[in-house]
């Protein structure tokens, strides 16, 4: 590989940004696709594809191979709640970074998330050091609005590939509310899944993170309108 698709595809590795390094195994040739340019490519479908399984691989060509670089998803959980509690285990499991955040700290410890990323501040100041990016999947569990409302907002500013908000269809109505008055765009509000999860008839919090995950899941391989339908 040249130094300067190495430098760039470092840089990009670095900035939590997507990349396929596409490689003509017959010359040798290669050249470097981000993902923010992937849909004005030549090989605009198949990178598309590959990026979304985060899979490598030959094309049918035979002699085009794409060397794909994803960041690791993220999932960062709003509330260290029952529900969390259930969901943490198996997003790891699943492949997903997890994080916690909640400012409460008699919930947000180590006792009830053991080996999970725990951060005990209030939102607004944990996400200055672990900001969102468009690899991070963002559910917020709290039924607060004063914990839940600002990293909503991050969420669907950065471009997560979910944001999900646990609460009835009333509260949610009222959440929505709040956030267009926050300034938030409809067309953006709309991207929140509430009720959080696929429609299972979940009731237990287990039952809750089977469903949140297997949202997350959805959108993060097949795309958050792909997700939106499966609900």
């Amino acid at each position: 590989m040249e130094l300067s698709l190495l430098k760039a595809l470092n840089e990009e590795r670095a900035a939590r940004r997507a990349a396929v390094l596409v490689t003509n195994t017959a010359s040798g040739e290669a050249r470097l696709v981000k993902e923010s340019e992937a849909a004005g490519d030549s090989l605009a479908d198949e990178i598309s594809k590959h990026l979304r399984s985060g899979r490598s691989g030959m094309l049918e060509d035979g002699h085009t191979f794409l060397t794909v670089a994803v960041p690791p998803p993220r999932l960062v959980a709003i509330g260290a709640v029952h529900i969390s509690q259930a969901l943490a285990p198996m997003a790891k499991l699943a492949g997903l970074d997890v994080t916690i955040i909640d400012p409460r700290t008699a919930f947000a410890s180590e006792e009830r998330f053991p080996g999970v990323a725990l951060v005990a501040e209030w939102p607004e100041e944990a996400l200055k050091n672990i900001p969102f990016d468009a690899y991070t999947a963002v559910a917020a569990l709290t039924h607060d609005p004063k914990i839940d409302d600002v990293p909503l907002r991050e969420a669907l500013a950065a471009g997560c590939f979910y944001v999900g908000a646990l609460g009835s269809r009333k509260t949610h109505g009222k959440r929505v509310e709040r956030l267009l008055e926050a300034g938030v765009r409809e067309h953006d509000v709309e991207r929140i899944h509430a009720p959080i999860g696929l429609d299972i008839a979940a009731a237990s919090p287990g039952e809750i993170a089977v469903a949140v995950l297997a949202e997350v899941i959805a959108a993060l391989r097949k795309g958050p309108s792909m997700a939106r339908e499966a609900a």
